[in-house]
């Protein structure tokens, strides 16, 4: 399954491999069938998640109300649902691979 699904409404669907606890919120690139996302935010309290929304929220010109955490709530691996994004990072996050 890739990484990234792209609705006939436009809808993007991320697969993410979160890393909370990092020193900087970040797309580190592709990791397998994930996005692997570098979050400065701990893992409590649902800070991390918080944090993800946030950062995909800024980076595809939405509102964070347009980001829906849908799967992955207490893991490493999560599922976003972005509704009417208005620009589109990941092309560009695709072309970084992750070891």
């Amino acid at each position: 399954m890739p990484w990234r699904r792209i609705g006939a409404d436009g809808t993007i669907t991320l697969t993410i491999h979160a890393q909370p606890g990092a020193k900087k919120t970040e797309v580190a690139g592709v990791h397998g069938d994930c996005l692997k996302v570098r979050l400065a935010a701990p893992a409590v309290e649902g800070k991390a998640n918080a944090a993800l929304i946030a950062f995909f929220a800024e980076a595809f010109g939405v509102p964070q109300r347009n980001i829906a955490l849908i799967r992955g709530e207490n893991g490493r691996r999560k599922t976003l649902r972005i509704a009417s994004p208005a620009a589109r990072p990941d092309r560009e996050w695709e072309m970084r691979e992750t070891h």
